[in-house]
């Protein structure tokens, strides 16, 4: 039934960006067989601008981190709704990668991913939602932001 996935956003209260565009020489995503391969998505707000910048364990907060990494699950969304036209059309979220810009001594990072986890098991249901993951630290992240996801999405 198509628009099943909007009407939940909808019911959330959420608005789904435009997808952004790359910021380098790649593309935001790619498909392959029924896969779509997402770039890595970083906090960007409506508009362009760019929220969240920081490390975690330093600047920002483990609830700040997690709205951080919940922003770039939006924009993940934003980009399988660009690369199929139909969110109904997702069969599986089959792995999310969560990178936080933190300190050395900062050991959260499924706590901060957990922002874009819980965002796509709200959307698409625990079934369709529910994916494997990986949370890691790194010492910097392009343009200085807290948090980066990317995603391997199955579809029909």
């Amino acid at each position: 039934m198509s628009g099943t996935i909007d009407a939940r956003l909808a019911d959330l209260g959420i608005a789904l960006p435009a997808a952004a565009a790359p910021a380098a020489n790649y593309v935001p995503y790619a498909i392959s067989g029924s896969i779509v391969f997402v770039a890595g998505q970083i906090p960007f707000k409506a508009g362009g601008s760019i929220e969240h910048k920081g490390r975690l364990g330093a600047d920002y907060s483990v609830d700040q981190g997690y709205e951080s990494a919940k922003l770039c699950g939006l924009n993940i969304i934003a980009q399988v709704k660009a690369a199929l036209g139909d969110l109904d059309r997702v069969t599986r979220i089959v792995k999310l990668g969560g990178f936080v810009q933190c300190t050395p001594e900062f050991t959260d990072h499924p706590k901060v991913i957990n922002g874009a986890s819980d965002l796509m098991v709200e959307v698409f249901g625990k079934e369709i939602g529910g994916h494997a993951r990986f949370a890691v630290g790194a010492p910097a992240l392009p343009l200085g932001v807290a948090t980066e996801v990317d995603a391997i999405v199955e579809f029909k």
